[in-house]
């Protein structure tokens, strides 16, 4: 991403901050990141913490930006782009918005019909730049669009572009809810070192050593995730007993009915936000 891209923020939350902080620690400048904010607290955290430009007027903000990121909440996101939509037309710059459910069509339908706009869904782990963020983008999105949008997203994690919109109910089901997933997982696995003996404080150090260990075993490995599984499991072990509760409780079956009961609820999310 060039250096001398101008980028806008309207809305300085937790994923407005993480985002800005993602460019900085990568080496962008903090005088080409101008952040609109209504809370003059929260503008003041993230002028001293960042040293970006901050103001309470959207318009102010688009003026000379190249990328302006939506980070508000689904709820506000029409009344925010009705509102921009002429300076942003006036800018030519890329709408991207991260607000989760809202669709490009009524995005498009609340920027304009000319508007350029790329659709992200980046997920909580993003406030660590340990995220992972699935794009799409409409037929007005140049190349270099594309790439500045992508630059810009990956500052917090790994993105994935999207050739079909429909895909992101999955990945709101999958990346999105996912880390919820996770957090369940370790916290019944606390519970269980409890309940077998150990104190807290060691239950959760193990569980959430072991998960970290399994991540990047999993990242750095070559193998497959069935392939680690079966690395770890000795015929007639305790790996093997275990997993074998697990199946017979059907744990397959259950991830996949919480997978699609989520992606059933981001599609009726969609449809909701798209009648406001």
């Amino acid at each position: 991403m060039s250096t001398e891209s101008q980028i806008a923020f309207i809305g300085g939350g937790n994923m407005a901050r993480s985002l800005v902080g993602g460019l900085i620690a990568d080496g962008y400048p903090a005088q080409r990141i101008t952040v609109s904010e209504p809370e003059p607290e929260r503008r003041e955290q993230l002028r001293s913490r960042f040293g970006v430009a901050v103001t309470a007027d959207n318009g102010e903000a688009l003026e000379g930006a190249d990328a302006v990121v939506l980070a508000v909440k689904p709820q506000t996101v029409r009344t925010v782009a009705e509102e921009i939509a002429p300076a942003l037309g006036q800018a030519g710059a890329v709408a991207i918005s991260i607000a989760a459910g809202v669709r490009l069509a009524d995005l498009q339908r609340w920027l304009g019909p000319q508007a350029a706009v790329v659709r992200a869904m980046p997920n909580t782990p993003s406030l660590i730049q340990s995220g992972a963020t699935a794009l799409i983008a409409n037929a007005q999105v140049s190349a270099a669009q594309h790439s500045l949008a992508e630059s810009l997203l990956r500052a917090v994690g790994q993105t994935q572009w999207l050739t079909d919109e429909a895909q992101m109910d999955a990945v709101t089901a999958i990346s999105g809810s996912g880390p919820a997933y996770f957090f369940l997982l370790m916290e019944a696995l606390e519970e269980a070192g409890v309940e077998l003996g150990l104190d807290r404080e060691t239950a959760r150090l193990l569980t959430l050593e072991t998960a970290t260990g399994a991540a990047r075993m999993a990242l750095e490995s070559e193998d497959t995730p069935a392939r680690l599984r079966e690395r770890v499991t000795s015929p007639g072990g305790t790996t093997e007993r275990a997993l074998g509760v697990l199946d017979d409780a059907d744990l397959r079956g259950a991830i996949q009915r919480a997978a699609e009961a989520a992606a059933h609820r981001a599609h009726e999310l969609g449809n909701l936000l798209g009648e406001q």
